[in-house]
């Protein structure tokens, strides 16, 4: 199961957001677009683009590669990530089961000749590779403060097998000294004192690399700030570090992003991809770019997706996800930056090669060369037994021309069965009518928008009543409210006690986080509350549920719990 990396940072992260959403629209800390100086590493950094990371396999924490539920690498794995169109692959690796005791530290040879096996199935491939140290940083790295030197030793350990395994591997294998580093395991870190603790391993990891012969002597060298944030105090401390080794040409900065959180998540009500979802990307890449890349440091974001993924990939709403994705595809190109997607095996399949989400990979491999259309909502909502009006849906066509609109693959009439007016696509209701004649509830048709460049936007027709829920009965481990969706889809959920006052976990907010505490179960017909909900409840007291659906509909649901008891009925 992929660990959440990012918890100690949310708080961080949250405030700079705030702090981001207070600035005037359309500030920018850059010009529109970047021009970064020459130099082979911008251009090696350039060449790397894009690039997929091989999470939650050698980076395991286990017996094995396999130990978190994804299969051994195999030669084909890494074709077909070639043939997908990715021209790097970050292989993070844990190396902390399979190093020896003191003093010696030795790595099984076993296990660093695999290493270097999916490493050259890589090469063979021609992909750029970087390899790492990866969540040893917070099994035993973050202990360094408090055990400095056996914790350095061991590190400096591990890099000297590693840099003498690999000194004669071509320079299109790079280095990363740590993933995300940390200090916070059985001490009282401050800010500084961490800064300290990852400069000296930046430091000594450099020396070693460099000191190791072959090709090491010139090999790109990849340093992350603290706990890989993007935060400006933390990229201001690196940059100190590039200070000291601005002799050396051949190293690379490196940070992860993984979106503004409430919206990364679907915490707080913010279910869809507003202005302060968007400024926190651009807010967030100019300053990478003006605090390394305009600088002649280049960076590698070597992490990138939604934390809401770790649960379920469905947490964000499809058009919402897609326009995210497409539009920090396209902010990181600007910034020339080199984006490697995060997938632990929940993007493509490790034994059939397959996308879940051809629509998302679709949008990101479109970004590495042109903006893609996207449209303000890829949901269009009729109420069963309303009369039908015209709808008309705002697209975003990024320079792209509307070239057809298909209805379940049949190609419509332009100017008679729709009509496009600038950027308003309107769709009149002699053509919603027959389109939804059956007047089922649910999906009755899908429309797909083609552009001239770019994939195609789907529009999912749908016919909706107003959703029920039932009575239910259950205890905090097992609890489920009985809904007739009605061809609805749920957004968010908000939970208060009657008595006054948000009620859950993170009660900075009344609206609950999507998937941690209540998760939709269309096909069999409930609203799951989690655990991580009903445990934090007060006994006794009665929490009013709101339910606020994608069609604008919205539900009240009473629920009370007493000791490890739950019950709940409908509010109205």
């Amino acid at each position: 199961m992929f660990k959440n990396r990012f918890a100690p940072v949310f708080s961080l992260v949250l405030a700079a957001a705030l702090l981001i959403s207070l600035l005037p629209a359309g500030f920018s800390a850059s010009a529109a677009s970047a021009s970064p100086p020459k130099s082979k590493m911008q251009t090696y950094v350039d060449n790397m683009q894009p690039g997929w990371n091989l999470g939650n396999t050698l980076d395991s924490v286990g017996a094995d590669e396999t130990a978190w539920g994804n299969p051994r690498v195999t030669r084909e794995l890494i074709k077909q990530i070639s043939r997908q169109g990715f021209n790097s692959i970050r292989i993070p690796v844990t190396w902390d089961n399979h190093i020896g005791p003191a003093p010696d530290y030795k790595i099984d040879p076993a296990y660093l000749d695999r290493v270097a096996e999916v490493v050259g199935w890589a090469r063979t491939e021609n992909l750029y590779v970087l390899i790492n140290v990866h969540h040893d940083s917070w099994v035993w790295i973050s202990k360094m403060e408090n055990d400095h030197d056996q914790t350095l030793a061991r590190y400096n350990a591990v890099w000297k097998q590693i840099a003498d395994k690999f000194k004669n591997e071509s320079d299109k294998l790079s280095f990363e000294s740590v993933n995300e580093p940390r200090f916070t395991d059985g001490g009282t870190t401050d800010e500084a004192t961490a800064q300290k603790l990852l400069d000296e391993l930046n430091l000594s990891f450099h020396e070693i690399v460099r000191a190791s012969g072959g090709k090491n002597a010139t090999r790109p060298l990849v340093l992350p700030t603290l706990e890989s944030s993007p935060t400006q105090d933390r990229m201001n401390a690196l940059s100190k570090t590039f200070e000291q080794l601005k002799a050396d040409k051949n190293l690379i900065a490196t940070v992860h992003y993984y979106g503004y959180w409430p919206f990364s998540v679907n915490i707080a009500g913010t279910t869809r991809f507003d202005e302060t979802t968007q400024k926190d990307i651009t807010t967030t890449f100019d300053n990478v770019y003006n605090t390394f890349t305009a600088k002649g440091i280049p960076v590698i974001l070597g992490e990138y997706g939604l934390l809401g993924f770790d649960k379920n990939v469905n947490v964000i709403e499809q058009g919402e996800k897609l326009k995210f994705f497409e539009f920090l595809t396209a902010y990181l190109k600007e910034k020339h930056i080199t984006g490697m997607w995060w997938d632990n095996g929940q993007h493509f399949s490790r034994t059939q090669y397959t996308w879940s989400d051809p629509e998302l990979y679709e949008i990101i491999r479109s970004g590495q060369n042109q903006r893609s259309a996207v449209a303000e909502s890829d949901l269009i909502y009729l109420r069963q037994g309303d009369k039908i009006a015209d709808v008309s849906v705002q697209l975003q066509l990024n320079g792209n021309k509307l070239t057809s609109l298909k209805a379940d693959g049949k190609r419509l009439v332009r100017n008679k069965e729709y009509r496009l007016d600038g950027e308003t696509l309107t769709i009149p209701a002699a053509t919603l009518e027959r389109l939804t004649a059956s007047g089922k509830l649910g999906v009755n048709s899908v429309l797909t928008a083609g552009f001239t460049k770019g994939p195609d936007w789907n529009f999912y027709l749908t016919v909706f009543a107003k959703p029920v829920l039932s009575q239910a009965s259950g205890t905090t481990a097992d609890f489920a409210i009985p809904t007739a969706f009605n061809g609805d889809k749920l957004a968010t959920m908000e939970a208060v006690y009657v008595s006054g006052g948000n009620a859950g976990p993170q009660d900075w907010t009344s609206y609950k986080e999507f998937e941690t505490t209540f998760s939709p179960d269309y096909a069999g017909g409930k609203i799951v509350l989690r655990p991580d909900l009903l445990n934090t409840l007060r006994d006794g007291e009665a929490v009013k549920l709101t339910f606020y659906f994608w069609s604008g509909e919205k539900v009240t649901y009473i629920l009370e719990k007493n000791g490890s008891n739950v019950s709940g009925r409908p509010a109205e």
